[in-house]
């Protein structure tokens, strides 16, 4: 059985990643290499993002998490352009290869927001 948590991150990743999609495709569509698509989705999609995960998610309004989801994006960001690279190697197009990249980025996503940037903190007065 899925906690609500998950459920919460499924239900918003689907919001944010009609969101990225859309802008990667748009970039695309309109002559950008997938290098720079992928930077300018994740870039505009960062602060929408960190709003979204940190309220709805993980119900932390701390904006001083900012940097280290920052940091994920980064990682996010990095293993997105490696993915669509080796499913265009697979003769993907950029379209399909960015879709296809997007369930494992989600689970990459998840992990490293929940167990780093939001991850919550143990009371030590035990």
């Amino acid at each position: 059985m899925l906690n609500t948590q998950v459920i919460r991150f499924i239900i918003v990743g689907i919001v944010n990643t009609i969101f990225g999609y859309s802008l990667y495709a748009l970039f695309i569509y309109i002559g950008l290499t997938y290098i720079i698509s992928i930077l300018f989705s994740t870039i505009l999609g960062l602060f929408f993002n960190f709003k979204t995960i940190g309220n709805f998610v993980f119900n932390s309004k701390d904006k001083t998490l900012i940097r280290k989801f920052f940091l994920v994006y980064i990682i996010v960001f990095i293993m997105n352009i490696l993915l669509v690279k080796l499913f265009k190697i697979y003769s993907f197009d950029d379209y399909i290869s960015g879709l296809l990249a997007v369930i494992p980025i989600a689970f990459v996503s998840f992990m490293l927001n929940k167990y780093y940037v939001f991850k919550e903190k143990r009371n030590e007065n035990y």
